[in-house]
């Protein structure tokens, strides 16, 4: 795929996201016929390297599924073959309408009448080290959905999931530019509040972690859940103690309506964005006062110079047909994925089966090696263990089942994923 490097700034409420995959050097996989009939829903239509044509699930859509032989054990993939050339097909983020809100992927996609889809991004999942902080389930990367910007990425010490692949961050995404071409990037927040004269950073869009020291805005897409777990954690440590020092600022079309010691919980109305500090920033706000104007502007900045019209996050793993460097080749996980092929144009979204004949999966260099012997020249890690789910439409349905077996043993609610619209 060809990259660019002009920078480009999306303004207001739109995100840019790109996906690098990779193939692991030394994960060599085998691709077998499948051990057991009754795993799955679907017919199980794969053999070789899982190259085969599959089953239609819609205009531009199939669904394959067959064995590979890896490094913990035999484990089955669930594959679905998304062709982005056929203009009647696209790619669309799945969530419940807030970034702070979860559903199976299943009622996602039915809910926004995909006709297939899986999991998405990483997210935050337990706050046992809080105690009596809420769990929001809002995911930690960007995040963007028919062209507008839902979200940005908590600090890289403060995200769940796996050890990322060395040189990597929160803000990879994977997604589909206006030009109907898939890719992977990378998106920086850049947002601010005017008050006085002053123009301020933010340091987050409706986050559940802020940097230290730093000012979130919240908005109508961040959901009910409380804001205060945004000031838990560290820089360097996400089980990090809460900050003491907080304050929050409700902005009412553009002037201070309200103010609090403690970042609050409740739906945000539109026309209405909330400003919570945490340290130094949660001193800044205590400035502001009561009927006061202040203007809060945000963008994601992409080094490719695309604008998207959907994107998600995670990680990359193979980019330009080869595994990035350093990814782990020891730990055996269920796991969900996207590659990229023919410069965009073609997608492949993978999930694993959970059943407890497979349970033992690949690893993140399995998988990039899985994703290449797919066609892939660019792989991206999405969530997976028990949230790791692939669902499509049956022929002639006109809701989706699930295909693979969950490894929780049924679906878990996820914050979002990644659907597939055919007209």
């Amino acid at each position: 795929m060809t990259r660019r490097h002009k920078r480009s700034r999306v303004r207001g409420r739109s995100l840019i996201l790109l996906v690098a995959l990779g193939a692991t050097a030394g994960a060599a996989l085998v691709a077998t016929a499948p051990a057991d009939a009754a795993t799955g829903a679907g017919t199980r239509a794969g053999t070789g390297t899982g190259a085969g044509a599959g089953v239609p699930v819609a205009t531009g859509v199939s669904y394959r599924q067959y064995d590979l032989r890896a490094a913990a054990g035999t484990t089955h993939a669930h594959v679905l073959d998304v062709d982005l050339a056929n203009p009647r097909v696209r790619l669309g983020l799945l969530y419940r309408g807030a970034v702070a809100a979860r559903a199976p992927v299943s009622a996602l996609a039915d809910r926004q009448q995909a006709v297939a889809g899986v999991n998405g991004d990483f997210f935050d999942i337990s706050e046992a080290q809080h105690p009596g902080v809420a769990v929001t389930g809002s995911s930690v990367g960007p995040a963007v959905a028919n062209g507008r910007a839902l979200k940005g990425a908590v600090p890289d010490a403060q995200r769940f999931g796996p050890p990322l692949p060395p040189g990597t961050h929160t803000r990879a995404v994977v997604g589909v530019g206006t030009d109907g071409r898939a890719r992977t990037d990378s998106l920086t927040l850049h947002g601010s509040y005017t008050a006085g004269g002053r123009r301020l950073a933010l340091g987050g869009v409706n986050q559940y972690a802020l940097p230290e020291n730093s000012v979130g805005a919240y908005t109508s897409d961040w959901g009910g859940v409380s804001r205060r777990r945004a000031t838990c954690g560290t820089d360097s440590d996400r089980a990090g103690a809460c900050s003491a020092r907080t304050y929050e600022v409700t902005l009412r079309r553009g002037r201070v309506v309200s103010a609090s010691a403690t970042p609050g919980s409740g739906t945000v109305a539109a026309g209405t964005t909330v400003l919570v500090g945490r340290e130094a920033g949660a001193q800044r706000l205590k400035t502001l006062l009561e009927g006061e104007r202040v203007t809060v502007r945000y963008g994601l900045t992409s080094a490719s110079g695309t604008e998207y019209r959907f994107a998600v996050g995670g990680y990359p793993v193979l980019s330009h047909g080869e595994p990035l460097p350093g990814l782990d080749t020891t730990r055996s996980a269920v796991r969900t994925a996207v590659g990229i092929a023919a410069d965009g144009r073609r997608v492949f979204l993978l999930a694993l089966d959970g059943a407890a004949v497979y349970r033992r999966g690949l690893t993140v260099a399995e998988v990039a090696a899985a994703l290449r012997n797919l066609g892939a020249d660019e792989g991206f890690s999405l969530d997976g263990g028990g949230s790791s789910t692939l669902v499509a439409r049956q022929p002639g349905a006109s809701r989706v089942t699930v295909r693979n077996h969950p490894s929780d043993g049924a679906e878990r609610p996820v914050p979002n994923g990644i659907g597939v619209f055919s007209r």
